[in-house]
């Protein structure tokens, strides 16, 4: 199963989305500081995520999620 995922900063009003295999493994890794694009933002709560059979169907839903950042789709996804 993979995931995709959103997480937020828990120092600034900033979200990362991703997908993965192991939300939580992966979560650590951008709590650790070890994934450099979001080292700056940590910490991190996981605030969404939907799981998908294929890697390829879970990259196709992060990147529409991408699309509309910041817009009502992704304010309804975050609760917000």
């Amino acid at each position: 199963m993979y995931s995709i995922y959103i997480i937020k900063s828990l120092n600034k009003e900033w979200y990362y989305v991703g997908h993965t295999q192991n939300k939580n493994t992966r979560l650590k890794y951008h709590n650790g500081g070890r994934v450099k694009s979001t080292k700056f933002y940590a910490p991190f709560a996981l605030v969404y995520s939907e799981e998908f059979k294929t890697k390829s169907e879970a990259f196709k839903r992060e990147q529409q999620i991408k699309r509309y950042r910041h817009g009502e789709a992704f304010n309804k996804l975050i609760g917000v």
